[in-house]
């Protein structure tokens, strides 16, 4: 027969059900909590000095100059060969100097733009496994070897050969740069011993721009610290260029309107040509007073008007007010009129709007004249 239980065992029961439900919900309320609350913490005492605008404009140029130094390595080994762009992160100099091993080979290059050169060198370092792959294909050999090469130690012909691929490297880096800033890039020396570049502050800030390089069946990586204070100097030149170049669009605007209202009080010279008509030198010698010469052209034929020796206008001929005068009654070349007015709107031609009576005596006739 089934035990009964009793109400007190009942009501037990039911306590611990309920009890242990209520541990469950807090448990799973407390890892939401917990995951809530997970922040990333800020070195204030390392504040970020390259915003993200300035770290997505490296990106843009190291991604050039990962397609223009596959081409110039493709041309040096002699064999497929691919580079790519890893990622740019900004650390601390001693980030990147901890990083190091003793036998690490440093490549110092000195940026130089129109104001001068950096105070400081760009470092470019190359891991051993994949520059020796590169060097042994220069040579004509065709080994893959991805051996452990972290304490290996170059010798003095593979230290020559590694400065000839550095300069091809760093040569190219000029056209990555070109659509933005004109820097000229050269190798400053090799340093074997990396505990003893002096040249950059431990604490300062760097750019780390982290490349992938594959030559035939090995890969590796080559790591380029930019520091702070050239990247600062160039980010200066760049501002300037692009605030010079907002405020010469607009000095170029104003000059041109200041020349054109300028030239409005210019004064040319119209000359109406009535025909023309060849005579051989007798005729012209034997000619006198009276004599009449027939210009070949009806009497009412129009007349051309000239400015700059250069048909503008037709008309014909009249008297206003007594005067000799012509009526405007086609612009020649409406085309290349309208170009004109086009120039001149863009700052570079002149219209000059003069009154022309009618031969009729009716109201004057605004004419343009353009040079």
């Amino acid at each position: 027969m089934a035990e009964v239980l009793s109400q007190s065992q009942i009501d037990a029961l039911l306590s611990s059900m309920q009890a242990g439900g209520d541990e469950g919900n807090a448990a799973e309320e407390t890892v939401a909590v917990k995951e809530e609350k997970k922040y990333k913490k800020y070195d204030f005492y390392s504040p970020k000095k390259f915003t993200r605008d300035r770290l997505r404009l490296l990106r843009n140029i190291y991604e050039n100059y990962t397609r223009v130094v596959t081409s110039r390595i493709n041309s040096v080994v002699r064999t497929p060969s691919q580079v790519d762009l890893i990622g740019i992160e900004e650390q601390r100099y001693y980030e990147f100097a901890n990083s190091l091993n003793e036998t690490d080979v440093l490549t110092l290059i000195q940026a130089t733009s129109r104001e001068g050169a950096a105070t400081e060198p760009i470092v470019m370092k190359v891991d051993t496994g994949i520059m020796l792959c590169m060097i042994d294909h220069m040579l004509g050999g065709l080994e893959e070897d991805d051996s452990d090469f972290s304490s290996y130690t170059y010798t003095e012909i593979e230290l020559s050969i590694y400065e000839v691929v550095a300069k091809y490297m760093i040569e190219v880096m000029k056209d990555a740069w070109s659509n933005y800033i004109d820097l000229e890039f050269s190798m400053d020396r090799l340093e074997t011993n990396p505990t003893m570049m002096q040249e950059i502050s431990r604490d300062e800030s760097v750019a780390i721009v982290l490349l992938d390089i594959q030559v035939g069946g090995i890969s590796g990586n080559v790591s380029i610290c930019m520091p702070e204070t050239v990247l600062s100097g160039i980010f200066k030149i760049l501002d300037k260029k692009s605030n010079k170049e907002g405020v010469d669009e607009t000095e170029r605007e104003l000059a041109a309107y200041n020349v054109f209202e300028n030239i409005k009080k210019t004064s040319l010279e119209i000359k109406v040509e009535l025909g023309e008509s060849q005579l051989c030198l007798r005729d012209i010698y034997g000619l006198q007073v009276g004599d009449v010469i027939n210009l070949n052209k009806p009497k009412d034929s129009e007349v051309y008007l000239n400015i700059a020796d250069k048909t503008w206008f037709k008309g014909h001929l009249g008297t206003s007010n007594k005067k000799m005068a012509v009526k405007i009654t086609d612009v020649t070349g409406k085309a290349s009129f309208s170009e004109q007015k086009k120039k001149v709107s863009d700052g570079y031609g002149v219209l000059i709007q003069e009154e022309i009576s009618d031969v009729s005596g009716d109201a004057s006739v605004p004419v343009q004249k353009g040079e």
